[in-house]
């Protein structure tokens, strides 16, 4: 396999969640900064010009973060973070849904339309009014979630998954473009910090 990586959210999610199952990913470095996302030949490998994508031994590309930690858990499921039972993957699906959908879809576009808006204006259709509101939006659900962990060590209850880890790497990174976890939100505010100090999230920072 060989990971094509860059800064950013999206390839450390996986980055973290290989470390947490022991994967060593050999990696490519694409350069977000100078549009190499946007150009060929990596277009070839992932159409959508994201990062990251997996190339696999039969020499076909994944990409989608949730797809390429799943067939990684799946290479390896003794130490799974997606579950071990039929509603163990179930819960671990809805609820890295409900994270990805409410709060980090909102959170990412409200820092592209506007503290990334002038890395982002010229490479996807950008709506700068909308940032505002989908910040707000981002910081309603992640309240919400507040609520649901209450007496929880993690999204799930007392197993980590990779809704935690999809989580994390994104609050980690909105907390330095200006969507930091509200001090009262207590539940995540731990949460977070536990999280923080895995040795996972530890060898993925910067």
């Amino acid at each position: 396999m060989k990971f094509y990586d860059s800064i950013g959210p999206n390839p450390r999610v996986v980055r973290m969640f290989a470390s947490e199952k022991g994967i060593q990913l050999p990696t490519v470095k694409v350069d977000l900064l100078k549009g190499e996302n946007r150009q060929e030949p990596y277009l070839k490998q992932n159409a959508f010009g994201q990062t990251p994508a997996l190339e696999l031994d039969n020499g076909s590309f994944l990409s989608e973060i949730t797809a390429i930690c799943e067939y990684l858990d799946e290479l390896n499921p003794n130490d799974t973070l997606v579950g071990k039972t039929p509603e163990q993957r179930a819960e671990t699906r809805m609820w890295t849904r409900r994270v990805d959908l409410n709060i980090i879809e909102p959170l990412t576009n409200g820092f592209r339309y506007a503290e990334g808006l002038g890395l982002f204006k010229d490479r996807i259709p950008t709506i700068p009014e909308a940032a505002p509101g989908l910040k707000r939006v981002a910081q309603h659900n992640l309240a919400w979630l507040d609520k649901q962990m209450e007496g929880k060590q993690f999204i799930a209850g007392d197993r980590l998954t990779l809704a935690d880890v999809l989580l994390f790497c994104f609050l980690d990174f909105a907390a330095g473009v200006g969507q930091p976890v509200p001090a009262e939100l207590k539940n995540v505010t731990a949460w977070h910090g536990r999280m923080k100090a895995r040795p996972s999230a530890v060898a993925t920072a910067g």
